[in-house]
């Protein structure tokens, strides 16, 4: 489903001619519906890799394959509808809208593509899930109202409300005590295969990493296989 070849990411700055590598050489195959944690400590590139494979960003070099496809020859528009439709992503940070319900911050990512689901569709499936991961009686409550293992929940039904193929978990549990963080780790792996999505999750925690079916260790720029869970 996923394969990264020889990705390297490295970032210049003015006057600066031998730049800073993050990344370097980055091979990786991911089969559908497995669960991954790349672990490694702040600054070690975990967020830059996720952002890659996400297409919010663009390697220096080497290919990053969704289905066989290069997502470098890909348009922006068409990134934009892979990110929209086949990736789901959850932040440390909740990133929900103060304003909006629970409710309505799920269905958030459906109006930029209605064509995918119904509204009918996109809302009885918002129900659904937010009903599977205890918050059934949250819906017309607004994010501050909610605690933050509560919000982080809000955050993963949104992620995957327009049925997503691939996970993206930038540090979920970050900003979470660690019965919550348990809470959110049981979570995503029932729904890595009750909805048997991929899931890729990032994290310096290695007692959430070991939660994951592969656990991956990124470390001054090279990533290499850790241990099996």
């Amino acid at each position: 489903m996923l394969e990264l070849i020889n990705v390297a990411k490295s970032y210049e700055s003015p006057g600066d001619t031998v730049g800073l590598c993050v990344l370097k050489d980055i091979t990786l195959k991911v089969e559908k519906g497995r669960s991954v944690a790349i672990v490694g400590p702040s600054g070690s590139g975990k967020s830059t890799l996720l952002n890659i494979i996400g297409t919010l960003d663009r390697p220096s070099g080497g290919r990053v394959l969704f289905d066989g496809k290069d997502l470098a020859k890909l348009a922006d528009s068409e990134l934009a509808r892979i990110r929209n439709r086949e990736i789901g992503f959850v932040f440390q940070l909740h990133h929900l809208l103060p304003q909006c319900t629970v409710l309505e911050n799920v269905l958030v990512p459906t109006l930029a593509d209605k064509k995918h689901l119904s509204p009918k569709e996109s809302e009885e499936r918002a129900i659904n899930l937010l009903q599977r991961v205890g918050l059934k009686d949250h819906l017309l409550h607004r994010p501050g109202e909610l605690s933050g293992g509560q919000r982080q929940r809000v955050a993963v039904v949104r992620a995957l409300i327009n049925r997503p193929r691939l996970l993206l978990a930038d540090e979920p549990t970050g900003s979470l005590d660690e019965r919550a963080s348990q809470n959110i780790a049981e979570l995503l792996v029932e729904l890595n295969r009750s909805e048997q999505v991929t899931l890729i999750l990032a994290t310096h925690s290695m007692k959430l990493a070991e939660n994951m079916g592969r656990v991956l260790e990124l470390n001054n720029g090279g990533l290499a296989e850790k241990g099996k869970h």
